[in-house]
């Protein structure tokens, strides 16, 4: 299971990895109770946590920018209770990623933010750095082999043009005579048309 498998679903607490996707829902497996289910899409929608974004006082940031946020200021900041009262959960945030604006994030999503926190923390799935590079890599791999499918074909039209060059021109063989015809043009088929005369043989004269 990785980061990238785990989506949100409207309607539904916490996360889920995403098993399976079907035509009218998919297949999910909750991250707290490792239930599977199928959710249907005409009432749920799903948003994977990769493609969420959050307002800032400058650019919007990743979530995985929170996260990590949170991750390195765990042992000066201990995580808020989701369930802790408003002003508690913006000083926590103030402290940990003061860059948060303010008005457009809600502390209802600030709340959000911390239990997902929690979840990912309990499975083991806040290792941003070395999914990245697993998936640089498996991007990568493709290319390389491409890369050194090159040289091999390359040689290979090499060899075949070279051979191509050493074999010897093929001689075709001479035409072959036509043979000349046997039968007078008398015999020819007639034109379209026309009837066949018959042949007549001409006789030879008695002497008398």
């Amino acid at each position: 299971m990785q980061y990238r498998e785990i989506v949100a679903v409207t309607g539904l607490g916490g996360l889920f990895q995403l098993l399976a996707s079907k035509q009218d829902g998919a297949i999910v497996r909750s991250l707290e109770d490792k239930s599977t289910r199928f959710v249907s899409s005409r009432v749920h929608n799903f948003t994977p946590l990769e493609s969420i974004e959050v307002f800032t006082t400058g650019d919007n940031v990743n979530l995985t920018a929170v996260f990590k946020a949170m991750q390195e200021k765990e042992a000066q900041f201990a995580p808020a209770d989701a369930k802790a009262d408003n002003n508690a959960i913006k000083a926590y945030f103030k402290n940990v990623f003061p860059e948060f604006d303010e008005e457009r994030v809600y502390v209802s999503d600030m709340k959000k933010m911390v239990k997902w926190f929690t979840i990912l923390k309990k499975n083991d799935l806040l290792k941003f750095e070395e999914e990245t590079e697993e998936t640089v890599a498996e991007e990568a791999a493709p290319a390389e082999q491409a890369e050194e499918a090159k040289p091999k074909a390359k040689a290979k039209a090499k060899k075949e043009e070279a051979a191509g060059e050493e074999a010897p021109a093929e001689e075709k063989p001479a035409p072959k005579k036509k043979a000349a015809a046997k039968k007078a043009a008398a015999d020819a088929e007639p034109a379209e048309g026309e009837e066949k005369k018959p042949k007549t043989t001409r006789k030879k004269k008695s002497e008398e």
